[in-house]
């Protein structure tokens, strides 16, 4: 780890810790060799821009105006590069169709002036109904992106579920991934719209629309007659393998009078009776799995260490609904909302808005608090992050 001059460590390193990447690079290391069909997502993202302008002035009633998108092969570090320190992320995971992860980014300046305009107000703030705001228009764009692709049978997304955090936060895919940019601009200000899939979704999208990367060629197999004969060709003569003739018909060899049964020759070598000739028995072990539940190593304590005095929010969530926004401009006084909770059910008890533990309420000197009854497991905790 790499500590400033005066020992202590920077905000962005801290960030890292959180999320869990390596403090030294903030990188989480090296991307698989992954090909993303920039061509054929780009030509997909062009036509799907004048959708996402006219759904966000349906919204808004506003007058944004679209440039044309770019799409490109990015990592973890490439984008957070990009990224203001603090964002608004909308996680709507493909669940069906395609499956793998689906997330759209905004600045918080561009995602308060979309609620500004939707609630008509000025510098409207980012609580939860503006992110209620914020992720209902990813689900009409999601909905424009599913009718484009309606050569994927079944294609559907989880419910957007939208968070106001820092960058180093965010859930951003693995390994290599697309990131569609979309360029906006609105009384001369100018907003960027950025949207990240997986490289299992990429590649499906490209192929369900006749691009995507070619499969790779198998890595053995037996020789066919167009490949004999190209081996042929560039040998001058018919290929050898282990001192006998393959090209053409030839008799096989025989062994007391009888032809050797069982005799195979696929590429990679002669075989009697399905083995390989001077191959033995492979020695077949069954894997051993680490334990997920094992305390953390050395390495692990001395970094919790370094941010044990770093503040936390800690919410006790008694219950959720989601309401169309229309019902939530239609309340006032007196107004009921029916809650996913049962009466006596454990309150969640989130860190920075990720469950950790159960419990129920108490009062305490007329004030309210919560017992612990519950603390939840790691896979649990594990499970919850995704």
């Amino acid at each position: 780890m790499n500590l400033m001059s005066d020992g202590t460590i920077s905000q962005s390193e801290i960030d890292a810790l959180l999320s869990g990447v390596d403090v030294g690079g903030l990188s989480s290391g090296p991307s698989p060799n992954v090909n993303v069909d920039t061509a054929t997502l780009g030509k997909f993202a062009g036509g799907l821009k004048d959708k996402v302008a006219s759904n966000l002035n349906g919204m808004t009633d506003g007058s944004f105006e679209i440039g044309e998108p770019t799409v490109e092969a990015m990592d973890r570090d490439q984008l957070l590069a990009k990224l203001p320190e603090m964002v608004v992320a909308v996680m709507a995971d493909f669940n069906a169709g395609l499956k793998g992860d689906h997330l759209v980014l905004l600045a918080p300046e561009f995602a308060q002036k979309i609620t500004s305009l939707v609630n008509k107000e000025e510098n409207a703030e980012l609580d939860d109904m503006a992110l209620s705001v914020i992720g209902e228009f990813v689900s009409t764009h999601t909905g424009s992106e599913i009718t484009d692709l309606s050569a994927i049978a079944g294609l559907a997304s989880n419910p957007p579920e939208a968070v106001h955090v820092p960058k180093a936060m965010v859930r951003i895919p693995q390994g290599t991934f697309a990131l569609f940019s979309y360029p906006l601009t609105l009384d001369g200000q100018a907003y960027t719209l950025w949207e990240a899939v997986s490289s299992d979704v990429a590649e499906g999208i490209a192929k369900a629309l006749g691009g995507g990367t070619p499969d790779p060629a198998p890595a053995g197999g037996t020789l066919n007659a167009a490949d004999m004969a190209s081996m042929a060709n560039l040998a001058g003569g018919a290929p050898q393998m282990g001192g006998m003739q393959m090209g053409g018909f030839q008799q096989q060899p025989m062994m007391g009078g009888m032809p050797m049964g069982g005799m195979q020759m696929p590429m990679g070598g002669m075989q009697m009776g399905g083995m390989p000739m001077g191959m033995s028995m492979p020695n077949v072990q069954s894997v051993q799995y680490p334990n997920l539940s094992g305390g953390p190593t050395t390495q692990e304590q001395g970094n919790i260490g370094l941010i044990m005095d770093v503040n936390m929010e800690m919410t006790v969530e008694l219950g959720r609904t989601k309401k169309q926004i229309k019902d939530i401009l239609g309340m006032g006084e007196g107004t009921i909302i029916e809650l996913d909770k049962l009466a006596g059910e454990p309150v969640d008890i989130l860190v920075n808005h990720k469950p950790i533990a159960k419990g129920e309420v108490v009062v305490i000197d007329e004030n309210f608090g919560v017992r612990v009854t519950e603390i939840l497991s790691p896979m649990e905790r594990v499970s919850d992050l995704r």
